[in-house]
């Protein structure tokens, strides 16, 4: 076994995978993706598992040995990790699997039913499902909420959710396996997936260590059944697969599935589902859409001058010709009817960037703090950027470039993610990077569209796409006074499965009172404008 390091797109840093190689190796074989658990290194992740002599094992960091969960950006963290062992060790693109143990039985949950197209098999050990369920008092997700702006709170978070998700199993083999006396996580979570999956999955094996505790060795992971159902599975070919159930609840994270992808939501962040047939005989795609404003089909399987019926929701056949072997469409849906469109433009959402705050906290981002208010709103600005480059190093192992806010111009920073902290009237950033923007905060007053609050006291998180670029976001850190500012230091965005929906607003009184004391929070819609189908309010 053995370490390699590589420099990550997230944030420019140094991290490393670890690898146990494969006994005589060779291009086209399997690969196998681990995912550690809590308090483990990768390193020590790949120690555990003997080499095989079919395939190659990686094992990510998720940046730090808790890090993210293998959700935000541990989840980003395990994709590098998949993408860079692709192109080193050239596997056969369809015998690509999924392993991990304790917090890496989650990851496995979670990036296999966010990613399912990736891989051929997964396999679960002594893993939870939800992270919000495994950290709760009563082992129930908080799925419920007593008013409108609590659930859109809630909404932020849904892509946690994998038992919401479950479906997206369907299309590979499941192996789960826990021992049966782990007093760590119950094996009583690995007994409410068989159930789950028992429902509708025709692929899955499950088995109960008898005796085992949460670690019983390096069978534990390196558990020879799991391997040899490994080896039975292989995935097919987006040729082969011509029917499609896919659910996500944010493009921005897995929006994707074989030849079929969601681009826009009508609703962001709720669920969105397709559910689509192709019939190349007949020419032919047929399907049921939830949730889904642009939809981009891949129409290479039919081939050059061909013309295609698609049916989409019951509704009128909309015909299309293919002008290439390689043709990609794109179907909008307006007043609850499907037409052909065209791909809608990188300023708009889409997978490139979709929202939420959290997003601003990728590519390589910068924090700017604010010059020009008084001593002590430039203070807390300085001390906050601070603190939060601390806290990405504690739980990410990544470095932050921090400068003022007069030392920051778009063209320098180009591409890169912006967090600002401050308002309009304490960083000489702000207009650089907000203006047009709807949400506005500057001393003593925040506007939202045509909605107006005023003190000192209130705070704000936001996102918002950085004009000169196609995919970086500014977040910003906000306060109407000292009051507002202080109360911008409550939340712990950095922890993993958070969910921060694309603006907050709030007074300082909502360290007290919780919810109650939120004033508006919710999503932009597709062009990034505020509108009331998509926002909540506390009066």
């Amino acid at each position: 076994q053995y370490s390699q390091t590589f420099t990550s797109d997230i944030d420019g840093s140094l991290q490393y995978y670890a690898v146990t190689p494969q006994i005589n190796p060779h291009y086209n074989a399997a690969l196998f993706l681990s995912v550690h658990g809590a308090g483990v290194e990768a390193i020590g992740q790949a120690r555990a598992y003997k080499s095989k002599d079919w395939g190659t094992l990686v094992a990510a960091t998720n940046r730090r040995p808790r890090g993210f969960n293998w959700e935000d950006w541990g989840r980003l963290d395990a994709l590098e990790v998949l993408n860079i062992a692709k192109q080193k060790f050239h596997p056969d693109p369809q015998k690509i699997y999924l392993t991990g143990h304790s917090m890496g039985g989650h990851g496995t949950w979670f990036l296999g039913a966010t990613y399912p197209g990736n891989w051929a098999g997964i396999a679960p050990c002594a893993g939870y499902p939800t992270l919000k369920g495994y950290g709760s008092a009563d082992g129930l997700i908080p799925d419920s909420a007593g008013s409108a702006l609590e659930q859109m709170l809630l909404r932020s978070s849904n892509q946690s959710d994998v038992i919401k998700l479950a479906t997206n199993y369907k299309p590979f083999g499941v192996y789960v396996f826990h021992g049966d006396s782990d007093k760590v996580v119950s094996v009583n979570y690995a007994r409410q997936m068989r159930q789950i999956l028992g429902g509708f999955h025709g692929d899955m094996s499950y088995y109960e260590y008898p005796g085992g505790e949460h670690w019983f060795g390096d069978i534990s992971v390196d558990w020879k059944p799991l391997f040899d159902f490994f080896k039975w599975h292989s995935r097919l070919p987006d040729s082969a697969v011509d029917n499609i159930d896919f659910i996500t609840s944010s493009p921005g994270i897995s929006s994707n599935y074989r030849w079929a992808s969601v681009i826009q939501q009508q609703y962001p962040l709720q669920y969105s589902r397709m559910k689509l047939s192709r019939n190349r005989h007949a020419k032919t795609i047929d399907g049921t859409l939830e949730n889904i404003r642009v939809l981009q089909l891949g129409l290479a399987e039919f081939g050059a001058n061909a013309q295609i019926d698609i049916t989409l929701d019951s509704t009128s056949v909309l015909s299309y010709t293919t002008k290439s072997a390689r043709d990609t469409i794109y179907l909008l849906k307006e007043n609850n009817k499907w037409m052909i469109s065209s791909k809608p433009p990188v300023e708009q959402k889409g997978p490139h960037r979709y929202g939420t705050f959290k997003d601003a906290f990728n590519h390589r981002m910068v924090f700017v703090y604010g010059t020009t208010g008084n001593k002590q709103e430039n203070e807390w600005s300085l001390q906050k950027a601070r603190f939060d480059a601390e806290t990405w190093y504690y739980r990410g192992n990544g470095a932050v470039d921090i400068i003022t806010d007069k030392e920051f111009s778009l063209d320098k920073y180009r591409d890169r993610g912006v967090i600002i902290y401050g308002n309009k009237n304490t960083n000489a950033a702000w207009n650089l990077l907000l203006t047009g923007c709807p949400i506005q905060v500057e001393k003593n007053k925040i506007v939202a569209g045509n909605k107006t609050w005023s003190g000192d006291d209130l705070a704000a998180y936001f996102a918002w796409p950085i004009k000169n670029s196609p995919v970086a976001s500014v977040g910003v850190v906000s306060g109407t006074g000292l009051k507002g500012m202080k109360a911008a230091n409550a939340n712990q965005y950095f922890a993993g499965a958070s969910g921060f929906p694309d603006f907050m607003i709030y007074r300082l009184d909502m360290l007290i009172k919780g919810a109650e004391g939120v004033k508006l929070a919710g999503f932009y819609n597709y062009e990034w404008k505020l509108d009331e189908a998509n926002t909540a309010e506390n009066n």
